[in-house]
């Protein structure tokens, strides 16, 4: 039984939002301060996750027109979905980076392309015909979960921003999301990391359509430099805050380069995309896992191609990809 609220300290308060899938939860984090309360990462939006939150606003003394303000590490559902609910209680401003903010209207704004653009690389990459129309269809759920759509508020990197009453530096830490954005205490050494870095669990990079073009390459270089921070304690999106924030960094990075290795020995059968994806991941993958399965072993496949480890070619539409 997971026990859902947890008070870290006296001014931060985690919560384990409950997520349908097999994450189970995501953390939000209550930030307090002396005149109110900062929300980072509010969760999906679901009635599990409304019914949460009113308790522990009530159980917490953390009253709607006390919040000051709501801020996103990314704009993944599991983190974005119950901002817009938030900000209706409340009205305060939600805050997400410049790239997180265009990635929403992509993804769920007016007249949005991203899910027939993300069905083509897909079917491009070898995916059935079958698989393509179940795909089609989860994709339409998620627009309830990240209902209402709030008014975004643009995050400058690198400058001063208030988080309760201290002072954090936004970080970009693109990746696992274009855009992602990690916020670093100096002076206590805190980090709130998002799902840049987890613990015990590698945070999904995969590729989509027409922001970042070697989404693997901008991970394993953000990794490597926020690996340098002076970190005792990391508040990740997944999972419990830990304290081998660098260490945790240097190890995903050789996962990774495991991953390379693995999928360019396997090429040779599973010269595509959705292949390598079922040889590495197998067959009981659910439409949920196998979208960020696919995406992930894309961006694999792109970053092998750029560095010059394979080489990309075109079979009737089809992407495929042989040893050099």
């Amino acid at each position: 039984m997971i026990k859902p609220i947890h008070i870290i300290n006296e001014t931060i308060l985690q919560v384990k939002v409950p997520l349908p899938f097999p994450l189970r939860w995501v953390n939000g984090y209550v930030v307090r301060s002396r005149s109110g309360w900062t929300l980072i990462d509010p969760g999906l939006h679901t009635p599990e996750a409304e019914e949460l939150w009113n308790r522990v606003m009530e159980e917490h003394d953390l009253p709607p027109t006390a919040l000051e303000s709501i801020v996103l590490t990314h704009h993944h559902p599991d983190h974005y979905g119950l901002s817009g609910w938030f900000q209706e209680r409340s009205g305060a401003p939600v805050h997400l980076s410049a790239v997180g903010r265009e990635q929403t209207k992509a993804l769920w704004g007016e007249g949005e392309t991203m899910s027939a653009k993300l069905l083509e690389l897909f079917r491009a990459h070898g995916m059935d015909e079958p698989t393509l129309e179940q795909m089609a269809e989860h994709m339409k759920g998620f627009l309830p979960q990240v209902s209402p759509q709030p008014q975004l508020t643009t995050i400058e990197p690198d400058q001063p921003f208030r988080i309760g009453d201290r002072t954090y530096r936004p970080i970009v830490t693109p990746g696992h999301a274009a855009g992602h954005l990690c916020f670093y205490d100096e002076e206590r050494s805190e980090l709130f990391c998002g799902d840049h870095v987890l613990p015990q669990i590698t945070p999904n990079v995969g590729y989509l359509p027409g922001f970042d073009d070697n989404p693997l390459r901008s991970y394993l270089r953000s990794l490597d430099d926020v690996s340098r921070l002076a970190v005792d304690v990391a508040y990740p999106g997944h999972r419990e805050p830990f304290r081998t924030f660098g260490e945790r960094a240097r190890e995903i990075v050789r996962h990774h380069e495991e991953r390379l290795a693995a999928m360019e020995a396997k090429l040779d059968s599973a010269p595509t995309s959705y292949a390598m994806c079922r040889a590495l991941f197998g067959d009981r993958l659910s439409i949920h896992q196998l979208r960020f399965a696919l995406s992930e072993t894309i961006a694999h496949l792109i970053h092998l191609r750029d560095e010059g480890r394979i080489r990309e070619t075109s079979d009737g539409g089809t992407i495929r990809y042989v040893r050099k």
